[in-house]
């Protein structure tokens, strides 16, 4: 008798080991999403703050694209109110097609092309665009990751039991599939 409630136990220990290591992964792995996605806010966030900057010193030179600051500030408004992944996403996208409409407006204007404040500026929105490209990257790869382990068998026993969803990819913008048309 003694030799099965030993053997009972040893196997309730193993399994509520197994369940706490289980529900601790899943745990580390969702926070390392929370944790990247949090980066790609700082650098959205950075990039919002140089926006006001930008379009400032090209308002200088060209006030009457009255509608690509209008379409700037309404796409950095959206993005700041995203409530999720897929949204955020979608108004990067759109904030993404109004920059390049700002700076196509560049050309235009040869002695904006050489202020030094535009030049400073463009420069460290392409920085922080790169960063941002490198956050994203670093997000899906940690949701894809945390992805894989709540499916996976036998973690998604413990995950389904605790509640935890799958976490949404930063998907670009379906636009940027077509390449941009540029015109002389």
């Amino acid at each position: 008798m003694k030799k099965g409630l030993v053997v009972f136990f040893v196997v309730v220990l193993l399994l509520a080991g197994w369940v706490f290591g289980s529900y601790n992964g899943v745990v580390a792995a969702n926070e390392n999403v929370n944790g990247k996605w949090s980066q790609v806010e700082t650098q959205l966030q950075r990039r919002s703050d140089l926006i006001p900057n930008l379009v400032n010193t090209v308002k200088g030179y060209s006030a009457h694209e009255s509608q690509v600051f209008t379409d700037v500030a309404n796409a950095r408004a959206k993005l700041a109110g995203a409530q999720n992944v897929s949204e955020a996403a979608q108004a990067n996208g759109e904030l993404s097609s109004a920059l390049s409409r700002l700076l196509a407006i560049s050309e235009n204007y040869p002695q904006l092309k050489a202020n030094t404040n535009f030049i400073q500026l463009q420069d460290e929105l392409a920085g922080t665009e790169n960063r941002l490209a490198v956050a994203r990257k670093d997000y899906n790869d940690a949701a894809q990751a945390y992805n894989a382990k709540i499916k996976s068998f036998p973690t998604v026993l413990v995950a389904r039991m605790m509640g935890f969803q799958e976490r949404s990819y930063f998907k670009a913008d379906p636009q940027a599939q077509r390449a941009p048309q540029v015109k002389f």
